[in-house]
């Protein structure tokens, strides 16, 4: 699992040896105090020497001086050492998710990546934090306790080693106990997640349907189950203070105990026995070495939360991208010809249905082709294989004459321009937007998709023009306005392959038959794809795939279709009843 963080916790290592070094200063300068302390009671207070009380008291001054800054310095680079840690590893998960083919994405839910992304890296990084910074002062604490505590007197200082055994096993029954519950606290956390984006993304429809009591009531199971394994988790927690207070302070009592009696038998003679300073030492000592124990407990419990983070950090990390480059990749798509040979797809490989079936198609470069068919058809799913968005289950896609999975993705893509059903504009400007799809589009570029996607209209309207703003989601722009730019966007490209996935449903007849004249009259040399449930969008088209159940029924044109292909016939005659 380390080796998942290495390179991060890499990045970070200056820091981190800072913090780890004004660890070790700090904890040398308050181990030393209590030495000095007995110093200070035996051969100054008990003594009556006022020459060593000034002499002991300044040096125990001065360590607690150093001690403090060395706390400031390690508190300093601990922190630079975690956030940079954070920083790293949020970078790394982020390009990790755009390496992700949606295979990868679907098998994690969206909630789930953004709890990923957030609450579990923050969990990540204070145990980073609390293991750089607590872990090694404890330890180091705890050892050198012992040590100065044994050379004192190892026959009192051995009582402070019964409570190893007991930590241990607590450690142990903690763990047991309480990671399980963690790990069903951020999974439902992941559906609260869920229903929060779902909710706020549908906000529309919930109000129109007056569905906010149910939405509610989904909200609130999930949160209810966060409240319950918080509680049962943090209970067991809860129950590890009271435990390591009453260790400690028994041991504690049982020293003070014996030292007592110690000191009164060698009448605090330092030649025949134990000194109240000593005493002092060994008790300061002692008290050490168990506050750093319970601070070393509580790094654990820190350690066993944050567990199933660092597991659910680690699995989107090591997931193995479903699509990939070839060793030896094409960087040149010749031509926006397409071709589907034997073609069957399933979106999961254990799926016991195809979505597709035994598809073969051929498509010459520039020609303008329609796709319709009922809803499940598989109309969406089969221009999702051109980009390689999903890799077949059998067969190939051949594009410019080349498999797809032949090409280098970035070129395969950047040749192809989607429109997808789901318009996604991002929140900035029409012109930000717009170069969404060419960052080095001129105003002249913008001005000229903009009018084969029939958008130039409403721009020019606008008091700002391309300097327009886009709100999140571009919720202050209709439907079809959204579609449009959409549209426009994808042209600045430049694209060999221009796919429409029914991305002018929102537009009216008489802008829908602009855009289709403007791509086919302005773009003669790119390959079109026109996914519609309407007929008359793709009447035009020089040949129309119908599709149906999986399969491709029929491939013609319209005239031809209407003569041969019953389903197509059926709704031509539906939508023009």
């Amino acid at each position: 699992m380390l080796n998942v963080f290495k390179n991060s916790i890499l990045k970070v290592k200056k820091e981190s040896l800072l913090s780890i070094f004004f660890i070790l200063f700090e904890t040398g300068f308050e181990i030393i105090v209590p030495f000095m302390m007995a110093k200070l009671i035996d051969l100054g207070i008990e003594s009556s020497d006022m020459h060593n009380v000034y002499k002991f008291g300044f040096i125990i001054i001065a360590l607690v001086i150093g001690q403090a800054l060395s706390g400031i310095f390690c508190a300093l680079f601990a922190v630079r050492a975690g956030t940079g840690f954070a920083f790293d590893l949020r970078e790394r998960l982020f390009r990790k998710l755009q390496t992700f083919a949606f295979a990868n994405i679907d098998k994690f839910s969206t909630g789930s990546l953004v709890t990923r992304s957030t609450t579990d890296i923050a969990n990540v990084q204070r145990s980073f934090q609390m293991v750089i910074r607590g872990a090694v002062r404890s330890l180091s604490m705890c050892f050198f306790s012992l040590y100065f505590a044994f050379s004192i007197n190892a026959e009192i200082a051995k009582y402070f080693t019964y409570m190893i055994p007991a930590l241990l096993i607590s450690f142990i029954l903690l763990s047991k106990l309480a990671m399980p519950i963690f790990e069903k606290m951020f999974n439902a956390f992941d559906s609260l997640n869920n229903i929060m984006s779902e909710n706020i993304h549908g906000i529309r429809v919930v109000k129109t349907f007056n569905r906010e009591d149910y939405e509610y009531n989904k909200m609130k199971k999930s949160a209810d189950d966060i409240y319950d394994y918080s509680v049962k988790a943090e209970t067991y927690v809860a129950l590890w203070d009271p435990f390591m207070n009453i260790s400690i302070y028994t041991i504690l009592i049982i020293i003070s105990w014996i030292g007592a009696k110690a000191i009164i038998a060698s009448g605090n003679n330092p030649e025949l026995g134990l000194t109240t300073g000593k005493l002092m030492s060994l008790i300061t000592y002692g008290l050490q070495m168990l506050m750093s124990l319970m601070f070393m407990s509580m790094i654990y419990v820190m350690l066993v939360i944050s567990y199933a983070s660092i597991k659910r950090v680690q699995e989107v990390l090591v997931e193995d991208t479903r699509i990939k480059n070839p060793e030896n990749p094409i960087y040149e798509v010749k031509d926006g010809s397409i071709e589907f040979q034997n073609v069957n797809f399933k979106y999961k490989e254990d799926a016991k249905s195809r979505v597709l079936k035994d598809i073969n198609i051929k498509i010459n470069s520039g020609e303008m082709i329609g796709i319709i068919g009922g809803t499940g058809s598989g109309k969406s799913s089969f221009v999702n294989l051109i980009p390689r968005l999903y890799d077949t289950t059998d067969g190939k896609v051949v594009v410019g004459g080349q498999n797809v999975k032949d090409y280098d993705l970035n070129t395969l893509r950047k040749s192809i321009g989607i429109v997808l059903q789901k318009n996604v504009l991002f929140s900035g400007t029409i012109a930000s937007n717009l170069r969404f799809g060419n960052e080095n589009a001129t105003t002249e570029d913008m001005k000229e998709a903009c009018d084969i996607a029939s958008a130039l209209e409403f721009i020019n309207e606008l008091p700002d023009g391309f300097d327009s703003v886009v709100e999140q989601s571009g919720n202050n722009f209709s439907g079809g306005q959204k579609q449009r730019l959409s549209i426009a966007r994808t042209i600045l490209k430049k694209p060999k392959i221009l796919i429409f996935d029914d991305s002018t449903s929102a537009v009216d007849t008489k802008t829908d038959a602009k855009i289709r004249n403007g791509i086919k009259n302005k773009l003669p040399d790119t390959t079109k794809i026109i996914i519609s449930q309407r007929i008359i969008s793709i009447r035009e088209c020089d040949k129309i795939i119908v599709m149906d159940n999986g399969r491709v029924i029929a491939y013609d044109s319209h005239d031809e279709l209407l003569k041969n292909c019953s389903l197509y016939k059926e709704i031509y005659d539906v939508q023009n009843s």
